[in-house]
């Protein structure tokens, strides 16, 4: 249902806010190996980040990215409509342009409702909720 995108940027903003208390900026490098992911993708992904105000950057050499306490309490679902967009709660289970409630594909019903309570733990669950389990070591990131 997400984009590996919008996978990795859930990833990127979690390790983002788990540094919080640490007093400094991530760089891509940093986040990049964390969460193991392409230093490319992740630049890209961090841009759009910030042009949403997920997150915040500093440019220079003491720059990186960071996330303020304020955006620690945002719905993760900020994240997944800065990279795939409202598409994603909207879309086809099988990926049909045409499926709707009057023109159902055979799964429309049972994926609608899945869809919905997916949607909505997105906008319960605030970053530092998904933050908290990595801090602990309970969760992981990699994998």
């Amino acid at each position: 249902m997400l984009s590996n995108t919008c996978k990795t940027a859930i990833k990127a903003v979690i390790y983002l806010s788990s540094k919080f208390d640490a007093e400094g900026n991530a760089g891509i490098k940093e986040i990049a190996e964390f969460i193991n992911a392409s230093q490319h993708t992740v630049g890209k992904i961090l841009q759009t980040l910030v042009k949403h105000r997920v997150i915040n950057s500093v440019k220079g050499p003491a720059g990186g990215f960071y996330i303020s306490k304020e955006q620690q309490r945002q719905p993760i679902i900020n994240i997944v409509e800065a990279t795939d967009g409202r598409s994603v709660f909207k879309s086809c289970g099988l990926g049909l342009s045409k499926c709707s409630g009057s023109h159902p594909c055979p799964i429309h019903n049972d994926y609608k409702e899945a869809r919905d309570i997916i949607e909505n733990l997105f906008r319960q669950k605030k970053v530092q909720e998904l933050c908290e389990p990595v801090t602990n070591g309970i969760a992981y990131l990699m994998g």
